[in-house]
């Protein structure tokens, strides 16, 4: 349906959403709040913590609920992405289910019963790489889930620009699609919470795209919130998506606002920062700072952390997909609280920041923090579930739609996955049906975002592979891509899965059928891939030959580290890639002759 009228203006609905009542649920199951924080010894005898009495005393505490990673999980995710590991005290380790927004709401509105003052605040990429119920409608209803969640405000993640800073603009303020129009008879509306892009600049006006920051205000209490993506943001989403844009620094940005909202009276700053880091133990309540917990956690967020001014008092990270709640010391080697909720909706973060209205600051030695499992033992919240429902109910005729029938489970995992060379296999199909002549094809590992399950989902029987979950596999509408590269550019290519910006963590591209080669990982730097090994049918590649090779659009543009699979000539531009692997397991499968997993047995891996 086409729109009628603009979008009312995002401060206008913001404003509106704060003064409407949440409704909960009854019958809340009580999860345990986290212990107010000590009083800083400055405080005198008597003086209030908290605001009790008849007026407010010095110190306040602020809770701060994060989450990050979200990518339009509403429902439950299934298998490991649907599970977080726990630590024992007995040193073990155990798993537990969780996930999903009728439970994330749950737990969110239970943790802030009491709670005064409660901002709630995500480290981006809260759409992308979405499931078929919000990735088949451009993420709308993940849009409308999180505004039913009452956050507050997000940083931009890399996510946000899959599909182009222009729909990332619609996410904001709303508005039908401009290709797919409106799905429902009300018209989207939009976000209620900013999102922050701080250092995403338009190349042609020089600012940023849309807010830098953003100031939560309750009485006399400002909070300042700084979003930045990753400055390598250009590396990991297509080259279409980031057009007439440019990525800054991270540390460089932050420390530039910090400034601003300084000059502006507000003291107290959180970073919302959508890169992470790499923690010594996989477990979510992790404890970095406990004695003898080891390395703590590793990666860009160090380095990032290290440098941001001590003017920011917390930051709240995403991107790695990982479980943390460490200190790292700002530059005044005072330690400063950094943390991450997992993916997925799996985990929030709940931090207690203590306010100072003597100096307008957060009296960092009481700040405390823990990760929350958003278990799924708790009432459902019946709001989120009519959302589901809703969505669902406009997606099953197309995502319950058989595509391929497979005897087992094809997994995405370990360094040359059976998925990856399933996926490999069906876009040199789809590529010789565009150009017989086509001799290979690559997949990058990172466009698979799922692993296809023999047990059936949704009642469509055992081994039954539905187009949904076809579309959890590869959501992201990448076409299949020709290109003509000489033997010595694609020797260079399988170099690059070692080198460069992939390095210090190799990213293995997966390989079509009749392409082998060796990637001794006990050497260092290009020496990993053995040029000799590298044959295609079983004969060696001759630098000098031309090779057509079938790639989706990500890597034709050079994505994920792979400039040179952008330097390929001789374009075909075929279907997009979930479609290629559509035809690929209709005319490759049937219920009485499925798919057997691929024995990812094409690259031979010495550790």
């Amino acid at each position: 349906m086409p729109a009628t009228s603009p979008a009312p203006a995002h401060q206008e609905r913001h404003r509106r959403r704060r003064n409407r009542l949440v409704a909960l649920a009854a019958g809340v199951a009580t999860v345990g709040a986290l212990a107010a924080a000590t009083v800083p010894g400055s405080a005198s005898a008597g003086e209030n913590h908290g605001g009790g009495g008849h007026w407010p005393g010095r110190y306040q505490d602020v809770q701060l609920l994060s989450f990050n990673d979200l990518h339009g999980n509403l429902e439950p995710p299934t298998g490991s992405s649907g599970r977080v590991t726990e630590h024992q005290h007995d040193g073990t380790t155990k798993t537990i289910d969780a996930g999903g927004v009728e439970y994330l709401a749950t737990h969110l509105r239970k943790a802030r019963e009491g709670e005064k003052y409660s901002i709630t605040a995500a480290g981006g990429d809260m759409v992308g790489a979405s499931p078929l119920i919000s990735g088949l409608f451009h993420d709308e209803p993940t849009i409308e889930a999180l505004n039913k969640l009452d956050l507050d405000v997000t940083s931009v993640g890399n996510h946000e620009f899959d599909e182009g800073a222009k729909e990332l603009a619609r996410l904001q303020n709303g508005g039908c699609h401009p290709k797919d129009g409106c799905y429902t008879d009300q018209k989207f509306q939009g976000a209620d919470f900013p999102y922050l892009a701080a250092n995403v600049l338009d190349e042609k006006t020089k600012k940023p795209i849309l807010k830098p920051y953003w100031v939560w205000k309750k009485k006399d209490v400002k909070v300042g919130f700084i979003g930045v993506t990753l400055e390598g943001t250009p590396d990991i989403v297509s080259a279409e998506g980031v057009k007439g844009l440019s990525f800054k620094d991270e540390v460089e940005t932050i420390n530039k606002y910090a400034k601003v909202l300084q000059r502006q009276g507000v003291k107290s700053i959180v970073a919302l920062i959508h890169e992470g880091g790499f923690p010594a133990s996989t477990s979510y309540n992790y404890d970095c700072d406990a004695p003898g917990a080891g390395d703590g956690v590793s990666g860009p967020i160090v380095d990032i952390a290290k440098n941001i001014t001590p003017q920011v008092d917390a930051l709240v990270t995403g991107h790695t997909h990982n479980a943390y709640v460490c200190t790292i010391d700002d530059p005044a080697g005072k330690p400063r609280m950094v943390t991450s909720a997992a993916s997925f909706g799996r985990l929030y973060t709940d931090t207690t920041l203590t306010y100072d209205r003597r100096t307008g600051d957060i009296a960092r030695t009481a700040v405390k923090s823990a990760n929350h499992v958003v278990t799924r033992d708790v009432p459902k919240a019946p709001d989120m579930t009519e959302l589901i429902s809703k969505w669902n109910t406009l997606a099953a005729p197309i995502g319950n739609r058989p595509i391929g029938h497979i005897s087992g489970d094809i997994g995405n995992t370990g360094t040359e996955s059976p998925l990856g060379d399933l996926i490999a296999d069906a876009q040199l199909a789809h590529g010789k049906q565009l150009d017989p002549e086509t001799d290979l094809a690559l997949m990058n590992p990172g466009g698979i975002r799922a692993p296809l399950t023999y047990t059936a989902k949704a009642g469509e029987g055992d081994g039954v592979v539905t187009y949904a979950e076809g579309f959890t596999v590869q959501p992201f509408a990448n076409t299949v891509n020709l290109q003509d590269f000489t033997g010595a550019q694609l020797i260079q290519v399988l170099k690059e899965q070692v080198t460069g910006p992939n390095a210090a963590a190799p990213k293995v591209l997966q390989v079509s059928s009749g392409l082998t080669y060796t990637l001794d990982l006990t050497k260092s730097g290009a020496d990993r891939v053995v040029t000799d090994s590298i044959k295609l049918n079983g004969a060696a590649i001759d630098p000098a030959a031309t090779y057509r090779v079938a790639t989706n659009s990500f890597l034709a543009g050079g994505g994920d580290g792979f400039p040179t699979l952008g330097q390929g000539t001789n374009d075909v531009v075929g279907a997009d890639d979930l479609t290629a692997l559509e035809q690929y397991l209709t005319a490759n499968s049937s219920a009485t002759n499925p798919i057997a997993p691929p024995k990812a047995d094409r690259i031979a891996i010495v550790k």
